[in-house]
């Protein structure tokens, strides 16, 4: 077997007539190469897949993160208003609001909605309930409800009759079911010395809806005229027009587009203000764990640091030799940054490729967890849903794979600068 330093003779010369540049074709040949120390060869294997554990778990988390943000938003923002054009008086006629505001192209559908709040009353049991009066016939153009009845019908919401549709956990926690009924408290302006006197009224329960959000237990609906009423307003005026949007993030801008347009005796009000420190927690936490699984991809990339020191160690008479026979400090330092970031480009790459497998299988993987161990990770009785949702996106995959790479290649800039310090005399000296 020849000698190190005839190998690295060899290869300098086979360099010198075949290939360039020399930093790259000895670097690459190092990386592949199974020299005496297999202790060396064990940390660059060890780094490799700390590495792309880590970019795999950070992809699958995020994209599993992503899911959870996606259920949430199709699960929540399709029930509650996307935004709200609110007469500062009861609307005597909503159309000319909805003309008005179905000119702005971001918006899809304009329906008329009453908003209250009160408290829903059953044999001594009390629940505070938002209360949403609607126009059945017109209510699926902004809402996902008529898609999520499990008893009765949205269409027995009739004028008059003070119908109610409750969610799933109201249902549950009253024991209710269709037919029954129970009472409604809503606050009333008096002139009584305290100023607001509770109002009663008697519903009926024509319907049960479930999203699988917290809406199930704290939103009813009843019919738009039977607001009115409890108002005491006429039966044709309504609080609002209830918009849906194209673009949910852009709801405050239009809405406050189109009720600047309206003037002054019309406010608008959007998803933001009820649900927004919800989306803005659920933000929080991807970019803190985000941050905490660049942690470890971090901690894989610094093993490269470690790695590559031995190997400068290792291959001191190797880098004498090279230096001897004409190669510059910059080719020496190039040599092991090939070396290294090499490391750090395969372990990102199976990182990756195996992350994104995962992310787009990972409710198949959990199914196959869940009946290979007889346990159900996740019970609809106790969470709100079932399976585990996932949502890659790409421009995360991107931006972590990139992390990876830039660290990794920020590893190798030491290890290599210290062997092209390495002294020829010195290091030959001792071999």
């Amino acid at each position: 077997m020849p000698k190190p330093g005839a190998l690295v003779v060899f290869l300098a010369w086979v360099h010198h007539f075949m290939f360039r540049p020399l930093s790259i074709f000895i670097g690459a040949r190092y990386t592949r190469a199974k020299r005496r120390n297999h202790f060396i060869s064990f940390i660059s294997m060890t780094s490799m897949i700390g590495l792309s554990l880590g970019v795999l778990a950070m992809i699958t988390v995020l994209s599993v993160m992503n899911g959870f943000q996606r259920e949430m938003s199709s699960r929540i923002l399709g029930m509650v208003p996307h935004a709200m054009i609110v007469g500062v008086k009861p609307l005597d006629d909503w159309q000319p609001v909805a003309a008005a505001a179905l000119k702005n192209p971001e918006v899809l559908a304009a329906v008329p909605f009453t908003e209250m709040e009160g408290m829903l009353s059953y044999k001594g049991s009390m629940q505070p309930i938002q209360i949403s009066g609607i126009d059945p016939a017109q209510e699926g153009k902004v809402s996902i409800v008529t898609q999520h009845i499990v008893q009765g019908s949205l269409e027995d919401l009739k004028p008059g009759e003070f119908g109610v549709v409750i969610g799933e956990i109201t249902a549950r926690r009253f024991r209710l079911s269709v037919g029954d009924k129970l009472t409604l408290i809503v606050p009333e302006v008096s002139n009584e010395p305290g100023g607001i006197t509770p109002r009663m009224q008697r519903l009926n329960v024509v319907g049960i809806f479930k999203v699988g959000a917290e809406l199930d237990g704290s939103m009813a609906m009843i019919h738009v005229a039977d607001a009115a009423e409890m108002q005491r307003w006429e039966p044709n005026q309504v609080q609002s027009v209830r918009l849906k949007i194209k673009d949910l993030y852009a709801a405050p801008a239009v809405s406050g587009a189109i009720a600047g347009s309206l003037g002054d005796g019309y406010r608008a009000d959007d998803w933001t203000h009820t649900q927004g420190s919800l989306f803005s927690a659920m933000k929080m936490e991807k970019t803190m764990i985000g941050l905490l699984l660049l942690m470890i991809i971090a901690v894989a990339a610094f093993n490269i640091i470690a790695t590559l020191i031995m190997v400068v160690n290792d291959k001191g008479a190797d880098i004498a030799i090279l230096r001897t026979i004409g190669a510059t400090p910059g080719q020496i330092m190039g040599t092991f940054m090939v070396q290294g970031s090499l490391i750090g480009v395969v372990g990102t790459l199976i990182g990756g490729v195996l992350g994104v497998l995962l992310a787009l299988n990972v409710s198949d993987v959990v199914g196959w967890i869940e009946r290979v161990s007889g346990q159900h990770i996740f019970t609809s009785d106790v969470y709100f849903i079932s399976s585990l949702p996932s949502e890659l996106q790409w421009g995360d995959v991107a931006l972590i794979c990139t992390a990876g790479l830039v660290m990794s290649f920020l590893a190798t800039i030491y290890p290599a600068w210290r062997a092209s310090q390495v002294e020829p005399a010195m290091a030959l000296r001792y071999e």
